[in-house]
């Protein structure tokens, strides 16, 4: 098998080589096990310091590796996150959303998954993919089942019930609630791969704990009665400083037809017990990987596409540019560091930078010009930094909810363009360093007029980034002035008719 050295920029293929600095040893490509959740909020695990809950198999993992504490979707809805993750682009770059378009063949092209398995590697997709890929902008989406090695992936939203999961179907009886089927997945895939002289991918989705709530019933004891302690920023009235726009869209209503006004405990218990489910099932992939002896040479990250409300500021789901929707869990395993485990990360990081991380890690070259960057130098140095900013993308549903915002690691500031139905377009701005839950809106703060400055200089920036490298498809030209702060509200208003 081949072997490699990743660090220091060098690839050498047939050889081994030492590189002074590297604290991993050379050694054969690692495998890769990609962990994927679905809507899961950043303080649902107990590495990120919930105590409430009971993760203990993702909780190792973490005392094991590097814990990203600042590691954002930057775009909260999960068909854009994906293709996001996938590709390594921000979603005006790769063009993917619900209301604009499947994801297009040269881009997909250029994705983590084909890429891995051009050089070699035997790959696995299960779960929900969420996305298709066509041939151009317009034309008609299909699965990617066809670029890997063992598909076990579905359509759309994919189903809860196993059996209802074609290619999954096998799982049924014995699984018949798709976590735990994606878990046996996992470990025959590995057990396969592991018989092989290639090195593996595997790329898991769960749609825990995305709705609708379907817990695994073989899990109603571990958090039966429980009572879980309420964040300082729930409710309405910790919201009432926030945008008249952010509450145009579903998330508003969703804080209470989702029942987090008046059943937050029973709300709860569900969406954690769907969690926990998604524990065992990354407690059997860790017990395949040491079974059958490829555990000291596997990467595994595990991750979600989006946060999740519930409840905080008087919402429900996601979307919104606020902490709890845009911030997510990361935490990266490598067993051949030689570094102690158990450190955290507060760099800025985010969803594009999973591709081009795991191409690194397979000695892949990463496509030119992509948006994310790796997190692996992060590995080594939790104290270092990659990115000084990144944008938070909403162009999905109503008009009057769309939104763009900048964060940085101490700063967040976003831009709500809409300014019709006696609404007037606002900013916000939040000092995230000492203001971590978002109940104090800076803009208009006389001692935060330097940050306010520098920040709407890093968004006037990022909308020029919007205009000049957008994709020419899909209605995302349209934003570059629906974005841009200096255009009046009827050229605005113009251009979302349009598109």
């Amino acid at each position: 098998m081949k072997r490699y050295s990743k660090h220091g920029g060098l690839i050498v293929w047939g050889i081994a080589l030492i590189l002074s600095g590297s604290t991993f040893a050379v050694e054969e490509r690692p495998n890769i096990v990609f962990l994927l959740t679905d809507d899961q909020a950043v303080n649902t695990l107990g590495c990120y310091g919930n105590g409430d809950v009971v993760t203990p198999h993702i909780d190792r993992l973490a005392a094991q590796g590097v814990v990203f504490d600042k590691h954002y979707a930057t775009t909260a809805i999960c068909m854009a996150s994906r293709v996001n993750i996938m590709t390594g682009l921000f979603e005006f770059r790769n063009g993917c959303n619900f209301d604009h378009g499947n994801l297009v063949r040269e881009r997909w092209e250029q994705s983590y998954p084909v890429l891995l398995r051009k050089a070699g590697y035997f790959t696995a997709m299960a779960g929900k993919i969420g996305f298709e890929v066509a041939e151009k902008p317009e034309g008609k989406g299909v699965l990617p089942e066809g670029d890997f090695d063992v598909w076990g992936a579905g359509p759309g939203q994919t189903h809860y019930e196993t059996a209802k999961n074609k290619s999954m179907a096998k799982y049924a009886k014995e699984y018949p609630h798709s976590t735990l089927s994606y878990g046996a997945f996992g470990r025959d895939f590995i057990e396969l791969a592991a018989k092989g002289e290639k090195p593996f991918c595997l790329s898991l989705s769960f749609k825990a704990p995305h709705q609708p709530v379907t817990p695994d019933p073989k899990f109603d004891a571990v958090y039966a009665g429980k009572t879980f302690k309420k964040p300082a920023n729930y409710g309405r009235r910790a919201g009432l400083h926030f945008s008249e726009q952010s509450r145009q869209g579903r998330q508003y209503e969703r804080f209470e037809s989702w029942g987090y006004a008046d059943k937050f405990d029973e709300v709860m218990a569900k969406y954690h017990q769907q969690i926990h489910a998604v524990d065992v099932a990354v407690g059997m992939i860790r017990e395949a990987l040491e079974k059958n002896g490829v555990e000291e040479n596997t990467v595994v990250i595990f991750t979600s596409d989006n946060g999740f409300l519930c409840g905080v500021h008087g919402y429900g789901s996601k979307v919104l540019p606020y902490e709890e929707a845009s911030r997510v869990p990361l935490v990266v395993y490598d067993p051949r560091s030689k570094k102690e485990g158990g450190r955290r990360s507060g760099a800025l990081t985010g969803n594009v930078d999973m591709a081009p991380t795991i191409m690194e890690l397979a000695g892949v070259e990463v496509p030119a010009g992509i948006d994310g960057k790796s997190v692996l130098p992060l590995y080594d140095d939790p104290a270092g930094s990659t990115h000084e900013w990144l944008p938070l993308i909403n162009v999905w549903g109503p008009a009057k909810a769309q939104s763009f915002a900048v964060v940085t690691r101490k700063w967040k500031y976003i831009q709500w363009p809409y300014a019709g139905d006696g609404m007037a377009a606002a900013e916000e701005l939040f000092q995230l360093a000492e203001d971590p839950l978002e109940m104090t809106n800076q803009a208009a703060s006389a001692s935060s007029r330097k940050a306010l400055a520098r920040m709407r200089g890093l968004y006037d920036g990022a909308v020029g980034d919007w205009r000049a490298k957008r994709v020419p498809w899909q209605g995302y030209e349209k934003y570059g002035t629906i974005f841009d702060r200096g255009v009046d509200w009827e050229k605005k208003a113009a251009e979302w008719k349009r598109r």
